[in-house]
C-alpha cells in the first residue's frame, strides 16, 4: 500500500481481508473507464418489472435519466424480494423509544405494516403522483409512512419534527400535498413536542390538505377537526384494510420523494428524487461504503426527517437486507452513557451519526462510554458536516478501541447518496473524507473555472451524472439551471468550498452562499432573516453564522427596529423566541444585536461577510461595492 504524508491510519489486515472491495483503486479504474456498465452491473443486482432500454440518458442535460423504459419501485425491492428468500423472517428494524420501551419488525412483519400502511392511504383517496406531507417523531410509521407512499407510487415529503409553523406550512403550500401524516405529538428529552398542534397551526394557512392522519404516540389530547382529522389506528384496524396490497409498477423516472433543502433565497426549495436511479444509488454506496453483511445490526442515528434518514435510515439499508436500529430520543439523555448503553443492548456493528453528535459526547469524558462494552462495533460513520481531526480521533480510540475505520462521508439532499466516501480498506486522514466515489470525476476550481493547486482552496464541483442524483427542483426547473448548473459549463456545483491535497484526498471546508450548516443542519440566512422580520417590531435583519465549538456554527443575528420600538432584552428574548415558533427550535440565534444600519451594496443586497468578518475581529476585504 502506497505510504501517505500526514497523519494516516492504515486498514487492519482483518479488516482488509474481510472487506467486499479489497482494492479501491481496481474498483475506481472499472467504474471510470465504463461508467455506465459500472451501474447496470449495480442495477442488475436489484429487481425489475421490466428492463431499461438505456442506463443514462443525457440528451437533455443538465436533465439526465437514468435506468430509461425500466419499470420498478423501491418499496419493492425493500421488502417484498426479502419475502422471497431467508431474510423473510430476519430482523428488518429495531426501534427503541426515549422512555425505553422498544419494537421489532422482521421483514415479513414490516411488510405487513406497510401494506396496512398503503391501503389506509388508498382509502384516503390517495393515488399515484399523489403529494403526502409527513410531519412525525422519530417512531416506526414514518419509515412505514414513507414506503407505503413509495409502494402506491404516491411523493412522499418529509418534513424534520424539529421544524415549526411556518416551515411546514410552506412545505404544505408548495407541495399541494393531500394528506398530511403526523404524530400526536414526541418525545423529547422528556418532554413533548406538540406536533398535532403545530400542524393544527400550519393547516389554517394550507389550502390543499384534504385529510389528516394522526399517528398515536404520546396519549396526551389533541384536537381532532371533525371530516378532517383522522386516527391512524383507527383506521388501520377496520376490516376493510388488509394487509394484501398490490405493488404499483411505476416508472425508473418517477417521483419517489421531495425534500426541502435551505437555499440562499427565503423559501425553501423541493428537491425531487425518483425511482430507479435513487435505488441503485443508495443500494451501492450502502453496500460497499459500510462493507454490509447479513450479521451486521446498522444504526444511522439521524432523523428520517432529513436525507441522511431517507437514504441511509429507511432505503438504503432495506435494499441490502441490513437490520437497521432506530432511536427516539437525543445522545445524552437522561445520561450521557444512552447511545453507548444501545450499542452493548443490540450488539451494534455499525455506529452513523454525526460530528455535533460526537463533539457533544466528547465533552462528558471517556468514563460514560468505557462503562460498557462496545466491542460489537466494527466500523463508524460520521456525516452532516466536515468532522474535526481532534473528534475524529476521539471517536477512533474511545467508541472504536483503535480498532473501527472511520467513514467521514460527504454528500448532500441533492446528491442522494455518498459523493466523497472512503471505503474500509482504504487509508484514512483524520477530517479529509478521501475520494470520490468510484466512477466519480470531481474537482476543485478558481472563480475563473481554473482547477486549484494542491491544497488551494476553492469551488468543489461534480463532473460526471450519477444515478442518485436529483432530477430538478419541484416547479422550478430554471432554478435548476441557474442554481446548480450555471457557473460552469456542464458541471454541478455543490455550493461547498473544499482542498484537496497531494494524494488525492479532499478536505471539505464549508458553504460558500448564504446557508448556515448548524449541528449538521442547513438553514438558510434567508429564513431566519424573514422570521425575524415578520415580527411587527423589526424592519430589516441579517443573519451570520460563527464558529461554535459544538454546533459548528452559532446563529447570530443583526436587527433594525421599526420607529416606535425601542430596544431592550425583552424584546431579544421575544425575537429569539419567534424565529424558533416560526422556523423551528434549531433555528434559534445566539444572539440578537440591535443596529441603526447595515452593511450592504448600492444594489441594496446585505453584505454579510463584512458583519462577519467585523464579529471575528478581520479584515473585511473589499468594500468598495458597499454605499455610502
Amino acid at each position: 500500500m502506497k505510504k501517505l504524508s500526514g497523519d494516516v491510519y492504515y486498514p487492519s489486515e482483518d479488516i482488509l481481508n474481510n472487506a467486499i472491495v479489497k482494492d479501491w483503486n481496481e474498483m475506481d479504474k472499472f467504474a471510470s473507464e465504463n461508467l455506465e456498465g459500472f451501474w447496470a452491473k449495480e442495477a442488475e443486482e436489484l429487481e425489475w418489472f421490466e428492463k431499461w432500454d438505456k442506463v443514462l440518458d443525457d440528451t437533455k442535460k443538465p436533465f439526465y435519466k437514468w435506468f430509461t423504459g425500466a419499470k420498478t419501485n423501491i418499496a419493492y425491492n425493500c421488502l417484498d424480494v426479502h419475502l422471497k428468500t431467508y431474510r423473510k423472517n430476519k430482523v428488518a428494524l429495531i426501534w427503541e423509544g426515549e422512555k425505553g420501551e422498544s419494537r421489532i419488525f422482521s421483514y415479513f412483519a414490516l411488510h405487513r405494516e406497510v401494506s396496512r400502511f398503503a391501503n389506509v392511504l388508498k382509502s384516503l383517496g390517495v393515488q399515484k403522483g399523489d403529494r403526502v406531507t409527513l410531519y412525525m417523531g422519530r417512531i416506526p410509521e414514518l419509515a412505514m409512512g414513507m414506503l407505503a407512499c413509495a409502494r402506491i407510487g404516491a411523493v412522499h415529503s418529509v418534513v424534520y419534527g424539529g421544524f415549526s409553523v411556518e416551515s411546514l406550512h410552506e412545505r404544505l403550500e408548495d407541495s399541494h400535498s393531500k394528506v398530511l401524516i403526523v404524530c400526536d405529538g414526541a418525545y423529547q428529552r422528556g418532554k413533548i413536542i406538540p406536533l398535532k398542534a403545530i400542524a393544527d397551526e400550519a393547516l389554517q394557512r394550507a389550502a390543499s390538505v384534504e385529510s389528516v392522519l394522526v399517528v398515536k404516540r404520546t396519549g396526551e389530547p389533541v384536537n381532532m377537526e371533525f371530516g378532517r382529522d383522522i386516527w391512524y389506528h383507527e383506521l388501520v384496524n377496520l376490516p376493510i384494510i388488509n394487509s394484501k396490497n398490490d405493488i404499483e409498477k411505476v416508472d425508473a423516472e418517477d417521483p419517489l420523494f421531495m425534500l426541502y433543502t435551505s437555499g440562499t433565497t427565503g423559501k425553501p426549495k423541493a428537491i425531487l428524487h425518483t425511482h430507479g436511479g435513487y435505488m441503485v444509488g443508495t443500494y451501492s454506496t450502502f453496500k460497499y461504503v459500510f462493507d454490509i453483511n447479513d450479521e451486521d445490526r446498522y444504526w444511522c442515528a439521524a432523523d428520517p426527517g432529513w436525507v441522511t434518514g431517507h437514504s441511509y435510515i429507511v432505503y438504503g439499508p432495506l435494499l441490502n437486507g441490513a437490520t437497521s436500529m432506530m432511536y427516539e430520543g437525543a445522545p445524552n439523555y437522561p445520561f450521557p452513557n444512552r447511545w453507548w448503553q444501545i450499542i452493548e443492548k443490540y450488539g451494534i456493528t455499525i455506529l452513523y451519526t454525526a460530528p455535533t453528535a460526537i463533539r457533544g459526547l466528547m465533552r462528558f469524558g471517556e468514563a460514560w462510554p468505557n462503562r460498557h462494552d462496545l466491542s460489537s462495533l466494527r466500523i463508524l460513520g460520521s456525516v452532516g458536516e466536515p468532522i474535526n481531526p481532534e473528534a475524529w480521533r476521539w471517536y477512533h480510540r474511545v467508541i472504536g478501541k483503535n480498532n473501527c475505520p472511520i467513514m467521514d462521508t460527504w454528500w448532500q439532499t441533492e446528491t442522494g447518496s455518498f459523493m466523497i466516501t472512503p471505503m474500509p480498506c482504504m487509508p484514512l486522514k483524520p477530517g479529509s473524507g478521501t475520494k470520490p466515489f468510484p466512477g466519480l470525476k470531481m474537482d476543485i476550481l478558481d472563480e475563473a473555472g481554473n482547477p486549484v493547486k494542491d491544497n488551494e482552496e476553492g469551488f468543489l464541483v461534480i463532473k460526471t451524472p450519477w444515478p442518485a442524483m436529483m432530477r430538478t427542483i419541484y416547479k422550478d426547473p430554471d432554478k435548476y439551471i441557474e442554481k446548480y448548473w450555471s457557473k460552469y459549463d456542464g458541471m454541478y456545483l455543490t455550493g461547498d468550498s473544499a482542498k484537496r491535497d497531494e494524494d488525492g484526498y479532499y478536505w471539505i471546508i464549508g458553504r460558500t452562499d448564504d446557508v448556515l450548516k448548524v449541528s449538521g443542519y442547513r438553514l438558510g440566512t434567508a429564513e431566519i432573516e424573514s422570521a425575524l422580520v415578520s415580527h411587527p417590531a423589526v424592519a430589516e435583519a441579517a443573519a451570520i453564522g460563527l464558529p461554535h465549538e459544538l454546533k459548528g456554527n452559532a446563529i447570530h443575528t443583526f436587527v433594525i427596529l421599526k420607529s416606535g420600538f425601542e430596544k431592550s432584552e425583552k424584546l431579544r428574548e421575544d425575537l429569539i423566541y419567534h424565529v424558533g415558533h416560526e422556523v423551528g427550535p434549531i433555528a434559534k440565534p445566539e444572539s440578537v444585536e440591535f443596529v441603526d444600519v447595515l452593511p450592504k451594496t448600492r444594489s441594496g443586497k446585505i453584505m454579510r461577510r463584512v458583519l462577519k468578518a467585523r464579529a471575528l475581529g478581520e479584515d473585511p476585504g473589499n468594500i468598495s461595492t458597499l454605499e455610502e
